[in-house]
């Protein structure tokens, strides 16, 4: 999954921020966003969560679910 979240990152760098969160070491993030797989795609605009997804997803899936969004 990273190598395809680093490719969507560089793609879209102009567009958002992509910030990776180890669960394990933030309980608390893992805990407020109910995060419970992993991995857990979750996309905010202005603080308000607009997507989420659990699982792994291509550079090419993320892109087709998030630019309509953005």
């Amino acid at each position: 999954m990273a190598p395809e979240l680093t490719k969507f990152a560089r793609a879209n760098a102009e567009k958002l921020r992509v910030i990776k969160v180890d669960v394990d070491k933030n309980p608390e993030a893992s805990g407020n966003y109910r995060i419970q797989g992993v991995p857990t795609l979750i996309l905010f605009k202005n603080g308000k969560v607009l997507w989420r997804q659990s699982g792994a997803m291509s550079a090419s899936q993320m892109e087709h679910f998030i630019q309509p969004l953005l």
